[in-house]
């Protein structure tokens, strides 16, 4: 593993565990050549997932793209680091855990709108406004209104 502060590959594990959710391990490191200390999380992957985008391009998966839009509609929310994790964690197993390695983008973002349906309504809102290709205010009405729909019955 290669230091973040001075670039050395000569660097020596210091500490391992599991992280609390069992998802990754996290390593406490420490650089031979410059002398800092620095923790990495690793996590195992069951499959190369390669997603498949509207478009017909196809694109290797990344988690960091998938932690970055669920954060970006929970933004300012109060909702809990860890239950975030587990639901990130959550999505990324169950795709892994398909049949298939290549996964068409809908269904990505399917899992992720089910995930912010469960845990936050505003940010279920915020994901489905750029999901759904939300393009005025009539396009927020009419999902909020089913949203009510639902919760009268």
């Amino acid at each position: 593993m290669r230091c973040p502060f001075c670039g050395n590959d000569d660097t020596q594990v210091k500490d391992s565990r599991p992280t609390e959710d069992n998802a990754a391990i996290r390593r406490r490191r420490s650089c031979n050549g410059c002398g800092a200390r620095f923790t990495t999380f690793e996590r195992v992957q069951l499959r190369e997932l390669t997603v498949a985008k509207k478009s017909g391009k196809k694109v290797p998966f990344e988690r960091e793209k998938l932690e970055r839009s669920i954060n970006l509609a929970l933004r300012k929310r109060n909702v809990e680091e860890g239950r975030i994790e587990l639901l990130i964690n959550g999505i990324v197993r169950q795709l892994e855990s398909m049949g298939d390695s290549e996964i068409q983008s809908e269904l990505i973002g399917k899992l992720i709108m089910e995930g912010l349906e469960n845990m936050d309504p505003v940010a279920y809102v915020r994901y489905a406004s750029v999901y759904k290709d939300f393009r005025e205010a009539k396009d927020f009405e009419a999902f909020v209104g089913k949203l009510s729909d639902i919760d009268d019955d």
